[in-house]
């Protein structure tokens, strides 16, 4: 199964993708999608649309995950990460391709073992579960730790879907 990881961003949207066969994951590729902050907001998104699209039709991920949106103290910060979550969520669905979201304590909690974990923390452990990957930055990490998120709690609801359909049998 290939996952793709998205951390939405406006600015800098990182983007990650992993193999996963069984209990092992290998690391794909990793990125940053970006727009130039001195166009408009339409242009930005549009960019960051067909960025992601490139990747997603180079990739051709089985399942994709997104980080959920925390709420900012700037309302109009919130709103323009909105957006580009939009983004995000839209690009892989208009390919087929299912989505999990996953809040970030989830996710630092999955990868590190403490939802309160540090960037840095984050980044030692991607880097322990993929040697070897050049990770393009601090965007891309989180979307790798999204991806890797996302391929585990796929592999558990698997594995119950398993179950309860034997213990039905």
């Amino acid at each position: 199964m290939r996952v793709m990881g998205i951390d939405p961003g406006l600015r800098n949207m990182g983007w990650g993708i992993i193999d996963v066969a069984g209990p092992r994951i290998s690391h794909v590729a990793n990125g940053i999608c970006r727009s130039a902050s001195s166009d408009d907001l339409a242009t930005r998104l549009l960019s960051l649309f067909d960025q992601l699209t490139a990747i997603v039709e180079t990739y051709r991920p089985d399942s994709a995950a997104v980080e959920q949106t925390f709420v900012n103290k700037d309302a109009v910060a919130t709103l323009k990460l909105g957006q580009a979550r939009s983004v995000a969520l839209l690009v892989p669905a208009r390919a087929g391709i299912p989505i999990g979201e996953y809040a970030p304590n989830a996710v630092k909690k999955t990868v590190v073992g403490v939802g309160h974990a540090a960037k840095q923390q984050v980044e030692h452990m991607i880097k322990l579960q993929l040697p070897g990957a050049k990770l393009e930055g601090p965007d891309a990490v989180d979307a790798l730790a999204i991806a890797i998120t996302h391929s585990y709690h796929a592999q558990s609801s698997s594995r119950l879907q398993d179950a309860l359909r034997k213990a039905a049998s």
